[in-house]
């Protein structure tokens, strides 16, 4: 599954070329606990059709039904879809309201809506995500009107009383070394999670069975597959292989790069012996390897292959975010605490 945003966006834009009348919403500020992050977004046809999300169904429905009639609850007080400058709405202000519409006790929630959004400027914007560019939309709150331009780095949302800027793209990635049972679960749980997944491995026999769609696979040599990935800050790289033929220089090239996540499948036990053969072997030191990850994922106890999958999407997800694992769930401390040196 493809990044959300720029499925969103994409049958925006396919609605506004075909001149269906649509609107698209925004959180732009949450206050309290909220079901959906600032930045989220969703699109409404003028026909009751939607795509995304900016709550857990209940607002969505609410929009649905006011501005479409087609929704539940829906019937003659639907409005017409309003044209013009860009509106503000605000859910969940009173205890009543938030429970109406199924925010937790205390959450607050306020969307930008604008209207009939320009098809063309649209166009632009999808097929530069397309691209995999980094790119930021600016709205104007006074009419509406809208610019779009590549963006430097990632931000946040952001909005004042003039205008709200949000910035889209490129796709999360994942660089998978090493086909098998694992990767293929891995590779799945990733895809729909938004990530665009490479799958690199030169070996025949292991690519034979590979069987996950959307997947791009490439027989390079695990470091040359780095290098032509070319790995940014919205990039992880994962060693699966088990073979420090295969790993070891890969993880080498990554670590090279701003990729947010760098680590290798293996035990305890493994794991070290990998350090000191990168310290041995190819000048690294205890500082230049301390973005390398292993064992890999959130201690769950896991033995199969689609459990030790969910530890290790688990584990990048939280780097993703921004969140810091308690020490109780990373892998290399609850093995070491029970004194084992099994694979995760």
């Amino acid at each position: 599954m493809e990044n959300l945003d720029v499925m969103v966006l994409r049958t925006l834009r396919d609605w506004r070329l075909a001149g269906r009348r649509a609107l698209l919403a925004t959180v732009v500020r949450t206050w309290g606990s909220s079901p959906r992050p600032v930045g989220s977004i969703m699109a409404l046809a003028h026909d009751g059709a939607v795509t995304g999300s900016v709550s857990g169904g209940c607002i969505e429905d609410d929009l649905i039904a006011r501005y479409s009639g087609t929704g539940a609850g829906a019937g003659a007080a639907a409005e017409p879809m309003p044209s013009g400058a860009p509106a503000l709405i605000k859910y969940g202000i009173t205890a009543d309201e938030a429970h109406r519409f199924g925010l937790p006790c205390g959450g607050t929630l306020e969307l930008l809506l604008e209207y009939d959004p320009d098809g063309a400027t649209l166009d632009t914007l999808v097929l530069a995500l397309e691209q995999g560019r980094l790119m930021q939309r600016t709205v104007s709150l006074t009419d509406g009107a809208v610019r779009v331009a590549e963006a430097a780095l990632p931000a946040a949302l952001s909005i004042d009383a003039t205008e709200l800027v949000n910035t889209f793209g490129p796709e999360y990635r994942m660089l998978l070394i090493g086909a098998g049972q694992l990767a293929e679960y891995l590779a799945t749980m990733a895809r729909f999670s938004g990530f665009a997944v490479t799958l690199c491995d030169p070996r025949a026999e292991y690519r034979s069975a590979w069987s996950v769609p959307g997947v791009t696979v490439t027989t390079e040599m695990p470091d040359d597959a780095v290098m032509s990935f070319r790995p940014d800050r919205r990039s992880c790289v994962v060693g699966l292989t088990h073979d420090p033929k295969l790993d070891d220089l890969a993880l080498l090239e990554a670590l090279q790069t701003e990729a947010f996540y760098v680590g290798a499948i293996g035990s305890r036990r493994n794991a070290e012996a990998r350090r000191e053969r990168m310290i041995t072997h190819f000048d690294q030191t205890q500082a230049s390897l301390m973005r390398l990850r292993g064992p890999i994922g959130i201690y769950i106890g896991s033995k199969t292959p689609p459990e030790i999958a969910v530890s290790v999407m688990a584990e990048i997800l939280a780097v993703k975010n921004g969140v810091v694992l308690p020490r109780e769930t990373d892998v290399a401390h609850a093995k070491a605490q029970q004194g084992s040196s099994t694979a995760v």
